[in-house]
């Protein structure tokens, strides 16, 4: 294609966040009307929080995709290189804080647990963005690395 690699990358990306930002609007809207747990944060920031979630996750699965040649083996790969260890160490079934040694470590590797961060924190502690940057920055740095490693390892393919 014509485009730059980022732009190719950018383009996959928006489609998909797009879906995953209804996806999550649905969830919070759940949350709080269906069962009732009220928001005392700021709903901007949780918003913010799952676009900024939603291209990370994109941004990793561009970069699982840059390694494997077959959609079901990016598919795989995806559910046991951060599905299953994010379920485990990032704070959905065990508090990070909670996590002993290399657990606690492993758990800061993946972005889930700074969205589990910020979650937690507008809707139960009624924190703003001014409290929960620091997960916003870690996220950030994340996307970043997954995008430019995906940009370097993207093939070139031919017609």
């Amino acid at each position: 294609t014509p485009t730059q690699r980022l732009e190719f990358l950018w383009g996959k990306q928006v489609p998909y966040v797009a879906i995953a930002m209804i996806n999550y609007l649905c969830l919070v809207l759940l949350t709080r009307f269906v069962f009732q747990v009220p928001l005392l944060g700021s709903l901007p920031v949780l918003m913010f929080a799952g676009i900024c979630y939603s291209w990370v996750a994109t941004s990793f699965g561009l970069l699982i995709s840059a390694f494997t040649r077959t959609q079901i083996a990016a598919l795989f790969a995806a559910l046991i290189i951060s599905m299953i260890p994010s379920v485990n160490f990032s704070g959905m079934l065990k508090p990070v804080a909670s996590l002993e040694g290399g657990a606690y470590w492993f758990g800061t590797l993946f972005p889930a647990t700074y969205l589990m961060n910020i979650t937690v924190g507008t809707f139960t502690k009624g924190l703003y963005f001014s409290d929960l940057w620091k997960n916003f920055a870690v996220m950030a740095g994340h996307f970043v690395f997954f995008t430019l490693c995906s940009a370097l390892l993207l093939r070139k393919q031919e017609a």
